[in-house]
């Protein structure tokens, strides 16, 4: 079960290693396109799952616990021999918990931030999985420190980037000039996320272009719905600075450029494993942002993933009310204008590749069979 583009890719990769393994095997359930092309039977599109924060999920509470019912139905008569969840916690623990109380052998495939926030989940997930398949380094102690079985795989994104990316052939297959200074702007693949940061990464667009006139802006949409609410975003902030907007193309997107300004997520990972610098942004609907600070549910001391990869912060991450174009402008240049920092950045960007850099789908594939010759 996988929810948005992220998780359609790790599940496509995953269902490759599995094939190998098991020909004779067959996948079922919530997919995306790519899954479906390795060969999953979609019951439902995958792009249902995607909903983030603990109130702004409020509004599709409905209709996702008539998905899982329906879902949980269809899997109870089937009787898998495994339950893969991949990412979309909110809607996956909660149905594994129901899976595995009728039975059935239940995967956790890519960690929630338990050990950010709301760390009280762990004892949920527990009840929940007999295994989570890890792609950050630092989670499978986290889970093997409350009895929880755990396996870090790696990143698949980290075996799909070379450890070197092809600048020169980026900018050519995108129409900009060798030493042209690009930034790429990435709002999110959520429309929730491109309705909090859009206008805000659109205006900036234009703070660094009056600054800079020779800036040039490349934006890989996730998807139509994202192209559309981002496109309409810069005409009212930016109508006069042109923007490359292309579809999906993340990667020759980051590779292209020399900077890039990113909205907190896996496309933190994918910069940082192209190499590139940015400036990380995250912001969520007021009423999720309050309950975390009033209760102390973050516990992370950083939100961007290179940050949490490194252990210190690396790059510049704004969150709420920071999230502003002078700031985000501002450390923008800031990267653009200072050498040294790109030149050590670039050292540890390449660190962190290397970590996860480690075969994960075949390493998930490899875990998950365990589980099945360990549980028979």
């Amino acid at each position: 079960m996988a929810g948005e583009a992220s998780g359609d890719t790790l599940g496509a990769g995953l269902i490759e290693a599995l094939k190998k393994r098991r020909p004779d095997a067959q996948f079922f359930g919530v997919a995306g396109p790519k899954m479906a092309a390795a060969g999953c039977e979609v019951w439902q599109p995958s792009e249902r799952l995607a909903v983030m924060g603990l109130f702004e999920i409020l509004g599709s509470l409905p209709g996702l616990l008539r998905l899982r019912r329906e879902v949980r139905a269809r899997l109870l008569a089937a009787r898998p021999d495994v339950f893969i969840g991949i990412d979309a916690p909110e809607f996956n623990l909660g149905l594994a918990r129901q899976l595995k109380s009728a039975g059935l052998r239940t995967v956790q495939y890519v960690s929630p931030q338990v050990w950010a926030w709301r760390q009280g989940r762990v004892t949920g997930i527990a009840h929940a999985v007999d295994l989570v398949l890890c792609l950050l380094p630092f989670e499978q102690q986290f889970y093997r420190d409350h009895a929880i079985r755990a396996e870090f795989v790696g990143h698949p994104l980290a075996d799909q980037i070379p450890l070197t990316v092809d600048r020169n052939g980026a900018r050519e297959r995108l129409g900009f000039d060798p030493g042209a200074q690009v930034v790429a702007v990435l709002p999110g693949s959520r429309r929730g996320e491109v309705e909090r940061l859009g206008d805000d990464f659109a205006a900036t667009v234009l703070w660094l272009k009056e600054r800079r006139p020779a800036l040039q802006f490349v934006a890989p949409m996730a998807n139509i719905v994202v192209r559309e609410m981002f496109a309409a975003a810069l005409r009212r902030a930016a109508a006069a600075v042109p923007v490359k907007l292309i579809d999906g193309e993340a990667q020759r997107a980051l590779a292209a450029c020399d900077i890039a300004l990113v909205a907190s997520g896996t496309a933190t990972l994918e910069t940082t494993l192209s190499g590139r610098p940015m400036v990380v942004a995250y912001r969520l609907g007021g009423l999720t942002s309050f309950f975390l600070k009033r209760l102390g549910l973050m516990k992370a001391p950083f939100f961007a993933q290179p940050n949490l990869l490194a252990g210190r912060r690396i790059v510049p991450e704004l969150y709420g009310s920071e999230v502003t174009p002078e700031r985000l402008g501002t450390e923008l240049l800031a990267f653009l204008d200072d050498a040294r920092r790109l030149a050590e950045l670039t050292r540890v960007f390449h660190e962190i590749h290397v970590t996860l850099q480690r075969g994960a789908s075949e390493r998930a594939a490899d875990a998950v069979l365990a589980l099945l010759g360990a549980t028979q």
